[in-house]
């Protein structure tokens, strides 16, 4: 499919934020759109949004957002999606596609199937994988997806068609897809993006939990800083994604705590070879992990 040219004469964004709105920008940018129209509870950041031309228009009004639209995106807080699902399923114009763009993939799904009914085989389950600790119309940035994955986690009764156009969506942005099932995407974000959200506010916490955290936070080192970084995210959505991936995260902490454990002991048993070894390994294995994140040989 060519970057350039319409695909879709009306989208309609549900949750203008960083990722509703960067992939509002980002189609308009390339033409792909011919009407964004945004919806949300604010008024405020409806008209930032407009103002900065990721949206043509906006209402607050979620009925009259999805009515026209070809395709509804979403792009709200995991949490929100079961009770968004049920108030839209009945007015999707026929034909009209329906994604999302939720960090856990299972009980999305497992609601969409409930409350959709016939319109069921017209949602494709989506995720990009791209994100910042801004959130809002105002972190919205039109080059956001590129060379990022989005993963779809479709099921056997979704529809061909309503796949390759999400499909299309997401790599007219340059961003590259991906297909999963459910449990996979929730399995594997659980250990890579859910688990570290987890230490990263743990650690923040076990500061503050100190008798002189103010002398702590006052000499916070570098490595501190790089690895709490993403416990500046909102803590909504991530309240949302661990109560919705709770039994994945919960089982990851239990095995994260028994690698600490591991650790621990090499310390209190004075293992100074054994320790070596240990983050030797890890070091390798980073960078690997950022090679491939990278495309680096």
């Amino acid at each position: 499919m060519s970057q350039q040219g319409q695909m879709l004469d009306t989208l309609a964004v549900i949750g203008v934020g960083l990722i509703g709105g960067s992939l509002a920008g980002a189609l308009k940018k390339r033409g792909a759109v011919g009407t964004v129209v945004g919806c949300g509870r604010s008024v405020e950041n409806l008209e930032t949004a407009l103002a900065r031309g990721l949206i043509d228009q906006y209402t607050t009004d979620l009925i009259e957002a999805v009515a026209a639209a070809d395709l509804v995106l979403l792009a709200t807080p995991v949490g929100s999606l079961a009770d968004l699902l049920p108030r839209i399923a009945g007015h999707l114009k026929p034909g009209a596609i329906l994604s999302d763009a939720g960090s856990v993939k299972g009980d999305v799904v497992e609601v969409a199937r409930a409350v959709l009914g016939s319109h069921f085989p017209q949602f494709v389950p989506a995720h990009p994988i791209a994100g910042r600790e801004r959130s809002g119309a105002e972190a919205a940035d039109a080059d956001l997806f590129r060379d990022h994955w989005v993963v779809l986690t479709p099921t056997h009764d979704t529809e061909a068609h309503a796949v390759e156009t999400v499909r299309q969506m997401w790599e007219c942005v340059e961003a590259k897809v991906r297909f999963m099932d459910t449990r996979a995407h929730d399995q594997i974000l659980g250990m890579t993006s859910h688990l570290p959200h987890a230490v990263a506010y743990a650690l923040v916490a076990q500061l503050a939990d100190l008798d002189s955290s103010e002398d702590y936070s006052s000499m916070t080192a570098g490595g501190f800083l790089d690895i709490t970084r993403v416990a500046s995210s909102d803590p909504v959505m991530w309240r949302d994604i661990f109560m919705h991936n709770a039994q994945i995260t919960a089982d990851l902490i239990q095995d994260h705590r028994a690698v600490l454990k591991r650790l621990e002991d090499l310390i209190r048993n004075n293992d100074a070879a054994g320790l070596e070894a240990w983050f030797r390994a890890a070091k390798e294995l980073r960078s690997q992990l950022k090679s491939a994140k990278t495309g680096d040989e």
